[in-house]
């Protein structure tokens, strides 16, 4: 597999006032010392802005800052155990401007690739391109790249400054702009980038660039995002531009709406629907993975070509303990590393899916683990000693039982209640151990819980207890097109067209023999069906946070289906901007905080 490599500049080491940086100091491709101006003369040279635009993607996609910021605080997850870390962003504890990583590291990174963005932009001109096309090209990345990134700041942040211009010296005022301004830079920087940039295969095996399937996707994410700031005849019009931007999308995919008895695609740009759920996160279609419009990607081959040694740790953030709850089990690249957990699933979450039609539960979550271990003192499978009987509360019949490794179970944690615990010769967790499950939902013992399994990396790991891994994270995919469609419709008054969309990832999701069970109607169909919708088909894929905010359910979901997180306000719809930042403007004051934080 060919990557290219993400180019860093040393000058971002921190904003000396809000989105200040220079930029001149090069790391990479800086023959005889040469002065950004020098070496971005040649379109060689200038391709080191644009991989440096790339760069803090891998900050938080794959990284535990990401999980945190995208999906932790939310209606589906709460730090495992009811721990403290990062309680400024997973239960609002403290969030202020002064405290509340990785809140103001993600403000600085922003802005740090906002800033290489804007250089690129602004001086590709002088960059000796001889041919229009790979001119347009690397333009295309940068302004695509300028999108996402401002996508993410205004959501988070509200209307801050907004700046197209690279900057290059201390900037010790800023002005506020209105979060319309923002979105005609990003449509208009998404709509160049979806013309100009090449289908996957135009970038050979660089398959994590930007292209023009990735520009399509993230265009009808910021139509869809657009709307909810509009009213009248205006809110209408976005959402049906984001309604025709997925719909585009889904047209010129393989599946198109096939699975509902519609046409299927084109094909254009090379992308379908996996058959089943499951096969979406299946480890070995983790790589080039035929759903993906946008990827960041690693790679085991040449660890120099990725952003740091941390490569990918999605593993490692929504696992239990589950090695250390029996000897018949030892930690195992299958299993995975629970060295470093993070979030547990809500209960809300785990009942959202109906697992006796619904493949996406068993398809995203891990109940049963297998023994994998003999007994560390006999050497012999792990047996049911009277010891053990009476240390797990188990009934007298299982005394001499034996578990075998690789054929018996050996832990179960479940959602469902079991009444018959004592009976089973395995270890049994089920909701009720883990909730409040018959009152409040919250969380009684967060130590064991069923693990979202999406990001398992038994593949590219070499020892069980590593923690860097090397796949791929899938940033859009296919079927959030059919989810996008599916809301800009609802909204637009066509509940019908709604379930249409929807229908197509609950054909893909049934199971056999259930694809009429699952089907849905445009009586189910409001924006709280959709938001379920969207934890089924997206858990844990960096969207959550956006989801609730966009749709203006955020408290109150929060407030229903996380009865740990208490202290949510509604101001929590924006992120505080950093003290440090408005403390280093002459106008900070009349720059102004974000509501609630003063």
């Amino acid at each position: 597999m060919k990557n290219f490599k993400y180019f860093i500049s040393r000058c971002m080491v921190g904003a000396l006032a809000i989105g200040s940086f220079a930029c001149n100091d090069l790391e990479e491709y800086n023959p005889s010392g040469a002065t950004a101006d020098a070496v971005w003369s040649t379109p060689e040279g200038f391709l080191t802005v644009v991989n440096a635009s790339y760069s803090d993607l891998r900050q938080f996609y794959g990284k535990e800052d990401g999980i945190f910021m995208f999906e932790s605080g939310t209606d589906l997850w709460i730090n495992e155990n009811l721990g403290g870390y990062a309680r400024q962003i997973t239960k609002y504890e403290g969030l202020t401007p002064l405290d509340g990583n990785p809140n103001k590291k993600f403000w600085q990174l922003l802005w740090q690739s906002i800033n290489h963005a804007n250089a690129g932009i602004n001086r590709i001109d002088d960059a000796g391109f001889t041919s229009q096309q790979e001119r347009n090209r690397r333009l295309g990345e940068l302004r695509f790249l300028r999108a996402f990134y401002y996508w993410h700041l205004v959501e988070t942040y509200g209307g801050v400054m907004l700046r197209t211009q690279e900057t290059q010296s201390v900037e010790l005022t800023a002005q506020r702009s209105p979060v319309e301004a923002f979105y005609e830079v990003i449509i208009e920087d998404l709509k160049f980038a979806a013309e100009n940039l090449p289908l996957q295969s135009g970038w050979g095996g660089e398959y994590s660039r930007a292209s023009k399937k990735a520009a399509m996707g993230m265009l009808a994410k910021a139509y869809l995002s657009r709307a909810y700031y509009s009213t009248g005849a205006e809110r209408n019009q976005y959402f049906e531009l984001a309604r025709d931007a997925a719909r585009n999308v889904i047209t010129k995919s393989k599946s198109g709406m096939a699975l509902v008895g519609g046409a299927a695609g084109t094909g254009e740009l090379d992308v379908e629907l996996w058959s089943t759920y499951a096969d979406v996160w299946a480890p070995k279609n983790n790589k080039k993975n035929k759903e993906a419009l946008f990827v960041v990607s690693n790679t085991q081959n040449n660890a120099s070509l990725n952003f740091d040694n941390n490569a990918n740790r999605l593993h490692l953030w929504y696992m239990p303990q589950y090695a250390n709850l029996s000897t018949a089990l030892k930690r195992s690249l299958e299993y995975g590393n629970d060295s470093e957990r993070r979030l547990m699933p809500t209960l809300a979450l785990l009942d959202f899916f109906d697992e006796t039609k619904d493949s996406r539960y068993k398809g995203s979550f891990r109940e049963a683990w297998i023994a994998n271990a003999t007994d560390p003192f006999t050497g012999q499978p792990w047996e049911w000693t009277q010891a053990r009987i009476n240390q797990y509360n188990k009934d007298q019949s299982l005394l001499g039982k034996k578990i075998i490794p690789g054929q018996d179970t050996a832990l179960y944690i479940t959602k469902k209640a079991i009444t018959n615990e004592a009976m089973r010769p395995y270890i049994v967790i089920d909701r009720n151990d883990t909730y409040h499950a018959a009152t409040t939902g919250a969380v009684k013992d967060g130590r064991y819980f069923v693990q979202l399994k999406k990001f398992d990396d038994p593949l590219t790991r070499t020892d069980p207890n590593l923690k860097p891994g090397y796949n791929d994270v899938i940033v859009i995919r296919l079927a959030e097109m059919y989810l996008i469609a599916a809301e800009a419709e609802l909204q637009l008054g066509n509940p019908t067209e709604a379930a249409r969309y929807i229908n197509v990832l609950r054909t893909r999701a049934a199971l056999p023999g259930k694809v009429e069970d699952m089907q849905i109607t445009a009586g189910d169909v409001d924006v709280n069906f959709i938001l379920d919708e969207r934890a089924r088909e997206l858990a844990g894929e960096h969207t959550r946070w956006y989801d609730l905010k966009r749709t203006g359910k955020l408290v109150e979901r929060v407030r229903e289906y996380n009865p740990d997180i208490t202290l949510i306000q509604p101001h929590h719809v924006l992120r505080p901007v950093p003290q440090v930042e408005l403390d280093a403007l002459l106008n900070g004051q009349e720059f102004g905080q974000n509501p609630g934080y003063n």
